[in-house]
Parts: C-alpha cells; sequence; structure tokens
C-alpha cells in the first residue's frame, strides 16, 4: 500500500493524543511523526519518544535550514515537524501519523497535496470541559485560553476531509482505521500499479484473440 501523511486534529481535550496512540499501537503500517517543540516536558514524557524537546535556538535553525515540513506558535511555544518523519516513513513505506494543530494541518496539505486530513471532535460539551479539567494542568487564564484555542479549531472542522466523533475510543479508532484503509485504495494512490496490472491483462486478452 502507498505511504502518504495522515494530519489528525482536534480542539484540546477531545482525546487526539489517545486515538493516535491507540491507532498505532493496532497498526503496523503507520509510523508516528515525532514533533520538535520548545515547550518543557511534561510528567511522563520522553524525549524523542512523545517530542523531540529542543530549545528556541534549535528550533529556528531547523526552520531557516528548511529541515521542518510545518512549523507554528501555540501558546506562545514552537511546534513543528521535521521532514525526516516524512522520509522516514516513505523509505518504509509506512503512512505518516501526525498528531497536530490546525495551523500545521494546513500547512502540510499545502506541501504535500496527498494528505490525508481527519479532525476529532468530543460527544458534548460537557465531556470537552472535564477532558480539559482532568489533565489538572488545566486551570484559570490558561484554560480559558485553551478554550478559545478551541472555538477557534472548532471552527475550521468544516474544511477538513473526514470529522469522527470521539466518544467511544474503540469506535473513533475503528473509524480512523477504516479511512486510511480506503485512502490506501485510491486509485490515484496506486496508479503506476494499477496500470501495469490493467496493462499485463490487455497483453494477454489481446494475444488470446489472435
Amino acid at each position: 500500500m502507498s505511504s502518504f501523511p495522515v494530519a489528525i486534529c482536534a480542539p484540546s481535550g477531545a482525546g487526539k493524543t489517545t486515538v493516535c496512540r491507540a491507532l498505532l499501537e493496532a497498526s503496523d503500517d503507520l509510523l508516528f511523526s515525532v514533533s520538535a517543540t520548545t515547550r518543557p516536558p511534561r510528567q511522563g514524557e520522553r524525549d524523542g519518544v512523545d517530542y523531540h524537546f529542543v530549545s528556541d535556538e534549535e528550533f529556528r535553525d531547523m526552520a531557516e535550514r528548511g529541515a521542518l515540513l510545518e512549523w507554528a506558535e501555540v501558546h506562545g511555544r514552537l511546534y513543528g515537524t521535521p521532514r525526516s518523519n516524512l522520509e522516514a516513513a516513505e523509505r518504509e513505506g509506512k503512512k505518516l501519523v501526525l498528531d497536530i494543530d490546525v495551523q500545521g494541518a494546513r500547512q502540510v496539505v499545502k506541501a504535500r497535496s496527498d494528505t490525508v486530513t481527519v479532525f476529532l471532535l468530543p460527544p458534548s460539551f460537557a465531556v470537552l470541559m472535564e477532558r480539559l479539567r482532568g489533565r489538572g494542568s488545566e486551570k484559570g487564564e490558561r484554560l480559558r485560553r485553551r478554550m478559545e484555542t478551541a472555538r477557534g479549531e472548532l471552527d475550521a472542522a468544516m474544511t477538513f476531509q473526514y470529522v469522527v466523533v470521539n466518544d467511544r475510543l474503540d469506535e473513533a479508532v475503528a473509524a480512523v482505521r477504516s479511512i486510511l484503509d480506503g485512502e490506501g485504495w485510491r486509485l490515484e494512490r496506486r496508479r503506476e500499479e494499477i496500470e501495469a496490472r490493467v496493462g499485463e491483462l490487455r497483453a494477454g486478452l489481446e494475444a488470446g484473440t489472435r
């Protein structure tokens, strides 16, 4: 099957990271895109696994060298996708899963028109707020700013190719998996293979009718 980028976006608290992790654990044809960021690690996060934690200077150097497929500033911190992630996925023939924000997804689509875009929605406002507050780190002004960002991200939902409601984790993961399976069979992703097969069949038929 073909290799292509998959941009998965959601408002903060919609369970995007949880869905991505579950999807990756259940699949062997996906590669997770480890983003670079200037924010400090949260408890339990590992450098090179969850993020590449870099300084502002290192990040801006990567951007200037063209080493980032996309990058954006979010809540005062820099986030970006190393181009090497996409190159690794193409070498391995895997789909690259990007746990990314709306700004980043737009840049990825601009750079790679074959990108599949998926937007995750929480099932309700009550669940969204429960998930946001459940983080513990989301309080006061910080919570308010994340709510404002979430509102802006929700405005972009209708511009995505696919929208999945993340009510039950298993169902959301299955929905995204089915999207990727279907996309992998699209003709434009397999044109060379299909043309070769059709040519072989036509040649056989022509030889048999002479």
